[in-house]
C-alpha cells in the first residue's frame, strides 16, 4: 500500500469499545468521508505498521497517518480532531500541554480501557454505507 493511500488512515483496536466508539464518532462527525479505519488486528494493519518501523508495533494505541506522518496517542487524538469540523479543531491547543502528561494520561486510560469500557470478541462490522471506508 503506497504512503498516499493511507491519508487520512485511522488504526485502532478492534476488539476496545471506547476504541470503537471513538471511530463511531469520528465517523457521525466526518461529512466529508475523508478518514479510513483499520482496525489493528488485521494483517493489513500489521503489514502497514511494520513497514513504517517495529517501533509502531504497539497495541494500546491508535494511529492516524496524514500526509506522509504517522502520529500516535495523543498526538493521533489531537491531528484527528484537527480534521473534524465545528468546534472540534480547537483541541489542537492541547498540544501546548507537554506530551508527557498527555501521552502520560492517554497511557493510563490505554491501559485500563477493557476494564473500563469492555472488549468485544469480533471488529466492528461496518453497515453497508461506511464499509468502504473500512480496510481489512
Amino acid at each position: 500500500m503506497m504512503k498516499s493511500d493511507l491519508s487520512p488512515l485511522v488504526i485502532f483496536d478492534g476488539r476496545c469499545n471506547l476504541c470503537h466508539g471513538a471511530v463511531n464518532f469520528i465517523i457521525a462527525r466526518d461529512p466529508n468521508k475523508q478518514f479510513r479505519f483499520c482496525a489493528l488486528q488485521s494483517t493489513t494493519a500489521q503489514a502497514i505498521l511494520t513497514q513504517h518501523g517495529p517501533h509502531l508495533l504497539q497495541h494500546d494505541t491508535v494511529y492516524l497517518f496524514q500526509d506522509d506522518k504517522v502520529y500516535i496517542k495523543s498526538d493521533a487524538a489531537i491531528e484527528i480532531a484537527k480534521l473534524l469540523p465545528d468546534y472540534w479543531p480547537l483541541l489542537r491547543y492541547g498540544k501546548w500541554l507537554p506530551r508527557v502528561l498527555r501521552d502520560g494520561l492517554y497511557d493510563t486510560v490505554a491501559r485500563y480501557r477493557y476494564r473500563l469500557f469492555g472488549q468485544r470478541p469480533l471488529c466492528l462490522l461496518p453497515d453497508d454505507e461506511t464499509k468502504s471506508r473500512f480496510i481489512e
